[in-house]
């Protein structure tokens, strides 16, 4: 899993709203899918983008799949991240320095 797999996978925003309801807990497939006009098959791409993206994990319970969020799924994303940390508020404060001369 890389920053580009998981970037990928967060492009779409059916899997950012499973996502977000995986937040609140465990699901299965079906409550997954409550409120998408979505078929159950194109569900199931969504949930293997995820997983093969390390964003979530399963769990197979008696006859059911339960889905969760894999903790340290989203930690390349984090790390990518911090690398541009530092640089963006200098170029924040730039901007400010330019509007407000821009203003006068």
């Amino acid at each position: 899993m890389t920053e580009t797999d998981i970037f990928k996978a967060l492009a779409d925003p059916t899997r950012r709203q499973m996502l977000e309801r995986l937040s609140a807990g465990e699901r299965n497939a079906t409550e997954l899918r409550e409120g998408l006009a979505m078929s159950q098959p194109a569900i199931s791409q969504h949930l293997a983008v995820l997983r093969s993206a390390g964003l979530i994990e399963e769990e197979k319970s008696g006859r059911q799949m339960r889905y969760r969020i894999k903790p340290d799924g989203l930690a390349p994303v984090v790390d990518w991240l911090a690398r541009y940390r530092a640089f963006w508020p200098e170029r924040v404060d730039r901007l400010k320095t330019l509007l407000r001369e821009m203003d006068q």
